[in-house]
């Protein structure tokens, strides 16, 4: 729910607090309104000359270039402000009266406007797909997002070292290879599910560099509604968005050095201007890149990223452009340890830094990929938009996985698999927002469309011996040379196509608030078609499989305001993916195609909000149907049927922002039960899910010495509860937790402020097996120390 109060009188109050001596670059906070306005009006919507005539020099302070609010179609160019970020106003010229600042004084201004910039900040709201970007107050789901200086204080390579700040996200790996997944409340969010400014597919797919984006949202509950269907048909508890860095309104040239234990080194570029008649034009460029061995023995880490990021803008029109390029390498890298069949206990961890992985073993991953982002304003009611963007993606590895099949001794087998893998992706949206009233109660009316295009190529080769399989040790592990890959399936220099996929979706809201704002109501649906066809690219290319169904799925939301700063809030919202085909021996129904599997989330929940200081907490239920085969008559006969059920209920708790001066937090804590209500036969009614902990907390706190100014110190912890590694629940993982301490310190060198860093994870060097999503294990990092220096010029 944007104010409608600060396009006017914001820009007049900033600016009189600059010119009577405010401090220069400082963020501004917005003065109270009187009376709650609408829900999800934007701020350029103002009425009257005093706004008009503010718009130039509003849009010179906004983050992007952009009027803020405006553009809440994309999001992309208004999202900071929208997001609950403040500008940093441009410093004012000093007047001819003004007496010098003496040296000192300028050094320590420089050191607090550093030290202020580089402080962790999370925020509330965000890019919400169908409905634009939002504070996180004024809508019926939980949003967060955190922000670049984040992600540069701790040295994040991979988003899954961002998201290690959020109490209601845990990070594993894919199956079989290096890649992240991430769990929200309970269930999965693969890499190739991962969005962009809203946009689905075209995010690299098995590990993402951070340092190319400004904020990483997350955004916790089903979203078919608000984003479609996920591509790989994930994303049903909570969805992950990136958004790219761009120009702000201060000049930027920065620079930084780093090291990360046992032996990587790296550096990064980050530079941004505004140029032309009132700043409309904007550039922001950055590159980032790291190698050499992690604290993982004889791993090794490569990661490279570049990306240009163009905007413009006036007073009625917001346009980006955006490309990248990523390229990640793992090396002799530590992969998941999956357990045997007739193991009765789980195998301790192996010591933190220990290998248990091959020589041979690597992967490497090329993108190239970019959106572009269009939107304009006709007049102060309507907005049109439009969003496309591409990925091309380049992938190859040889994986290989331990199965431990002595838990005492950590004996057991290896396998080796060598994978290349092409995709080439579209992803396009367009939209109207339109904003009416009718009589007492004001509408904002979401319309439009989204569709997908993807095309995947894909070929294996592996070693396969049944009576001779390749032994190790999970703990005293014997190098071997590489196997010779002996079972070869397609064209291993030229793969075969081995998927397409074509999501289409059209969606129409209306957001009705009335009583002064004070109770918004949100109803609306959207349409999704998910077609998929499968090929035989083992072989000969033909086509395998199809699917091509749709579904509905209905959106409603409320949200009440008892004061200026809280809401209550309630949603019913779905999550969507493919359906399954009817598949196995005996089965009465073989190939019977079914509709897209659907969904239910209920949520209610509060939040608190001042700008400073964030709170929310959040109980929800989110029921999602799966399939099996059960008896079909007396003769022996199968049907495949969708009778079974996996019901997550839970409850999270989100605290971010400043205490008290000087001291911040970040954190919170989750409860969840992950039962499965109806199984094949009932043999496994009311057992939890797999790898689901039964609660998780994070906390992060930042406290600013007061006796050394630009000084700050940080600490960590992450606690996992217990986690089930099989579905008759008779073995599981501990709990465990993890604490990290850090430090940085803020300086002048030559009226140019640096920021030293330097942090300890998993100070105690403790070992634990992390996650067991998915049935298989994955050991958490050693003790890792970093270090690095960032300069502004």
């Amino acid at each position: 729910m944007s104010r409608p109060f600060p396009t006017a009188r914001a820009a007049a109050w900033a600016t009189g607090f600059l010119l009577a001596g405010g401090l220069p670059g400082a963020r501004a906070a917005a003065p109270q309104p009187a009376a709650t306005p609408a829900l999800g009006q934007a701020t350029a919507q103002t009425t009257g000359q005093a706004a008009h005539a503010h718009t130039t020099r509003i849009a010179q302070a906004t983050p992007q270039g952009g009027r803020q609010g405006a553009g809440q179609g994309t999001g992309q160019i208004a999202t900071q402000g929208a997001a609950g970020t403040v500008a940093r106003a441009p410093a004012p010229a000093a007047t001819p009266a003004s007496k010098p600042a003496s040296p000192t004084a300028q050094a320590e201004d420089i050191v607090v406007r550093a030290a202020r910039n580089n402080r962790m900040e999370v925020t509330s709201g965000g890019q919400l797909g169908a409905l634009g970007t939002k504070k996180g107050l004024d809508v019926p789901f939980n949003i967060r997002s955190y922000n670049s200086s984040l992600i540069l204080n701790q040295q994040s390579q991979t988003l899954g070292q961002v998201l290690e700040n959020d109490p209601s996200v845990r990070t594993t790996m894919g199956y079989g290879n290096f890649s992240e997944m991430f769990v929200i409340r309970g269930f999965p969010v693969d890499g190739d599910d991962i969005s962009l400014n809203g946009l689905y597919g075209i995010v690299p797919r098995q590990l993402v560099s951070p340092q190319l984006y400004d904020q990483v949202q997350v955004l916790n509950g089903a979203s078919a509604f608000l984003n479609g269907a996920a591509p790989s048909g994930s994303a049903i508890g909570g969805n992950i968005n990136l958004l790219f860095k761009h120009a702000e309104a201060e000049a930027l040239n920065r620079i930084t050095a780093d090291y990360t234990s046992s032996g990587q080194g790296g550096g990064a570029l980050d530079f941004g201007r505004r140029f032309g008649a009132n700043k409309a034009f904007g550039f922001r460029l950055n590159a980032a890149g790291m190698d050499g061995e992690t604290s993982i023995d004889h791993e090794r880490r490569h990661d490279a990223a570049v990306g240009g990021d163009f905007d413009w803008h006036d007073d009625n029109t917001r346009i980006s452009l955006d490309m990248a390029y990523q390229n990640q390498a793992v090396n002799w890298g530590r992969g998941g340890v999956f357990l045997g069949s007739t193991l009765t206990s789980v195998p301790r961890p192996a010591a933190p830094s220990h290998n248990f992985s091959q020589a041979w073993t690597y992967n490497n991953l090329n993108y190239l990929f970019g959106m572009l982002n269009v939107e304009h304003d006709f007049g102060k009611h309507i907005t049109v938009y439009g969003a496309f963007g591409a990925m091309s993606g380049q992938e190859k590895g040889t994986y290989s996985s331990v199965t431990v099949s002595n838990a005492a001794t950590g004996d057991g087998t290896i396998g080796s698999m060598f994978v290349p893998y092409n995709e080439m992706n579209e992803s396009t949206r367009a939209g109207v927002r339109a904003h009416v009233n009718t009589g007492p109660i004001a509408h904002e009316i979401n319309a439009g469309g989204s569709a997908l295009w993807e095309d995947a190529s894909t070929a294996y080769a592996m070693y396969y011996q049944p009576t001779a399989p390749l032994a190790t040790n999970l703990y005293n592990t014997r190098q071997i040379a590489a196997p010779a890959q002996n079972w070869v399936g397609g064209n291993l220099n030229d793969p075969l196509r081995s998927n397409w996929t074509k999501l289409y979706s059209l969606y129409l809201s209306d957001t009705m608030t009335f009583w002064e704002g004070r109770i918004a109501l949100t109803g609306g649906f959207r349409y999704q078609n998910i077609l998929q066809n499968g090929y035989n690219y083992a072989s000969d290319d033909s086509l395998s499989t199809h699917y091509n169904k749709g579904a509905f799925t209905p959106v409603v939301g409320l949200v009440i305001h008892p004061t200026h700063n809280t809401a209550l809030y309630f949603n019913r919202i779905e999550g969507l993916s493919q359906g399954p085909t009817a598949t196995g021996a005996n089965v009465v129904n073989l190939g019977q195609v079914f509709a897209p599997y659907q969904s239910v989330q209920y949520e209610v929940g509060a939040k608190y909000d001042t700008g400073r200081f964030s709170t929310a907490l959040a109980f929800y239920q989110i029921s999602q149907p799966n399939a099996y085969t059960e008896p079909y008559g007396n003769n022996g006969q199968l049907i495949f049927r969708e009778n079974g059920l996996q019901r997550n209920r839970g409850m999270e708790l989100t605290v971010n922002g400043e205490i008290i001066r000087g001291l911040r937090f970040n954190g919170g804590f989750t409860l969840i039960d992950a039962a499965l209500v109806h199984t094949q036969g009932g043999l496994d009614n009311g057992h939890t899910a797999i790898g689901i902990p039964n609660y998780t907390v994070n906390g992060n706190i930042e406290y600013d010495l007061p006796f050394l100014k630009g000084a700050t110190l940080i600490g960590r912890v992450v606690n996992t509860g217990k986690q089930w590694v099989n579905v008759a629940n008779t073995q599981h993982l501990p709990v465990w937790t993890r604490f990290d301490l850090a430090a940085r310190y803020t300086f002048s060198v030559g009226s140019k402020p640096l920021t030293a860093r330097f942090g300890v994870d998993n100070l105690a060097n403790t070992r634990f097996w992390a996650s067991a999503f998915n049935g298989y294990l994955l050991e958490g990092q050693p003790r890792t120390f970093k270090l690095s220096l960032s300069a502004d010029l």
